[in-house]
């Protein structure tokens, strides 16, 4: 048997850890068989998926050493490798498996759908759908079809039994069908969703081994009737336990540095990174902790995986980067350096910001230190303003990090704007709605021109920072967290 993995990543926001962690492990896994690890992006969410995104993705793979034997860009045999351009292979599956009675249309209407999960959350059970459309006869679904009632198409799923299956990190597993949604497949749009299109894809491109991580056990239940129903063989899985952070809770973009930018921007080796992920839920027969890719490709046995949650430690990262830097050579630390700091013309840029305000060269260090290294810790005192209140500020840097979430193209005069419309929007001065943002970025309230300062720091530093003082400020409680999402609801909608 020919050895194929694969990486599927959403083109939905910054490259997240989370699928350097699992493109690791699917490629070591690959390239130890003489197999071939192939990338597919699932942008079947038009609204979310953007190409700056896969664009990111795609370089923060390359920086990490992860290239892809298939796939966007390379190509290969069982291309095209995005989603979006594979749509009449789904819809060619779709109809086959409506005549197979492994999927059937669903012409349910939204607010009756909220009605019916509202009434089983009441009743304590598990809100899906109630099968209704699965009574209407084939002449009823044609009349509608005709007519254009808007519809979904939905997977069947059994009324009763369990769902079995053996997991590479688990074990056996069983899952009640009475747990299990009647999943959509085919949206209202007639675009796929990754339920569909991701098994339809694996099959087609031969995947034989899947690792991915542990959140989607609850969807392997649907993903293995859509493999009954065809009469298809379903690739071995191997469910990754989830990055957690050092209190045990699960790392989120919310509350960590969850994007791949950030530790590259921040100065971390892609070997170490590499390195540390190989670490998590899985060892070194030896236990040993600092070892090469190539070492872990030699070692590499799906036996050693771990189901418990590893913790991920910035402070061990930081620990085993040190060791990797302190094995570069005189010259090929310099030149990292260099790449790091000043690479991708961030040096013309910071010497325009800097030249006019400097008189001497030392200038340059004491005005760009926040954007050359870390900014200085905070102190929540640098957040008194005579005109904007502490709880002022928090309000500010959340409803900032929300606002820059939605930015591709993070442009000064796209930023500008952004963040105009919204101190407009909140009724606050710009000058003073500016002020808890340069405490954030800098560390003081004076510095280089802030959007200027935002540009050449990344999305990902900047986000990192603001939520670090939003935690300087006594961070966001749960009743604090609801007030704030109805109050930038209604911003939302102004």
């Amino acid at each position: 048997m020919v050895v194929r993995t694969r990486l599927a990543p959403s083109p939905t926001g910054a490259p997240h850890l989370g699928s350097a962690y699992a493109a690791l492990f699917n490629r070591a896994f690959a390239h130890q068989h003489g197999g071939q690890f192939i990338l597919r992006i699932e942008d079947t969410d038009k609204a979310r998926s953007s190409d700056a995104s896969e664009s990111a993705i795609l370089e923060a793979l390359r920086w990490l050493g992860l290239d892809w034997d298939e796939g966007p860009i390379v190509g290969g045999p069982k291309g095209p490798y995005r989603q979006s351009e594979r749509i009449s292979t789904y819809e060619q599956h779709i109809q086959k498996l409506c005549k197979l009675e492994g999927a059937f249309h669903c012409f349910c209407t939204k607010e009756r759908l909220d009605q019916i999960r509202r009434q089983q959350m009441l009743e304590g059970k598990v809100p899906k759908y109630d099968g209704l459309c699965l009574s209407l006869s084939e002449s009823e679904v044609e009349a509608r079809l005709e007519q254009g009632v808007p519809h979904v198409i939905r997977l069947r799923v059994p009324d009763e039994g369990t769902c079995q299956f053996t997991d590479g990190v688990r074990g056996e597993i069983e899952i009640p069908w009475s747990q299990v949604d009647m999943q959509v497949l085919i949206k209202s749009d007639g675009f796929p969703t990754y339920h569909f299109a991701s098994t339809v894809d694996d099959h087609l491109m031969e995947i034989s081994h899947v690792f991915r991580g542990e959140e989607w056990i609850s969807s392997y239940p649907k993903h293995q009737l859509v493999y009954k129903y065809f009469d298809w063989k379903m690739p071995q899985h191997y469910h990754l336990p989830l990055l957690r952070n050092v209190d045990q809770s699960k790392m989120s973009k919310r509350r960590n540095a969850t994007s791949i930018n950030y530790y590259r921007r921040c100065g971390y080796l892609p070997e170490a990174l590499l390195n540390y992920l190989a670490t998590m839920g899985w060892s070194m027969p030896e236990e040993r902790e600092k070892f090469s890719l190539e070492e872990f490709y030699a070692k590499f046995d799906p036996n050693r995986l771990s189901s418990r949650g590893p913790v991920f430690d910035t402070e061990k990262l930081s620990w085993l980067n040190g060791l990797y830097i302190r094995e570069l050579s005189h010259d090929e630390l310099k030149r990292r350096i260099y790449d790091w700091a000043f690479g991708e013309n961030r040096l013309d840029a910071l010497l325009t910001l800097v030249q006019e305000r400097s008189e001497r060269f030392d200038d340059l260090f004491r005005q760009a230190d926040y954007i050359l290294g870390d900014r200085s810790a905070l102190d929540s005192q640098q957040f008194d303003h005579k005109s904007v209140s502490q709880q002022d500020c928090l309000r500010i840097l959340d409803f900032a990090d929300r606002r820059f979430e939605s930015i591709e193209e993070w442009d000064r005069e796209i930023l500008y704007s952004a963040l105009k419309t919204l101190s407009e929007a909140m009724s606050l001065k710009f000058r003073d709605f500016l002020f808890p943002l340069f405490v954030a970025i800098a560390g003081r309230s004076v510095a280089l021109p802030l959007f200027d300062s935002l540009v050449l720091l990344g999305s990902d530093v900047t986000r990192v920072r603001l939520r670090s003082a939003i935690q300087t400020l006594g961070g966001i409680s749960k009743k604090q967290r609801k007030i704030l999402d109805r109050e930038w609801q209604g911003l939302s909608r102004e």
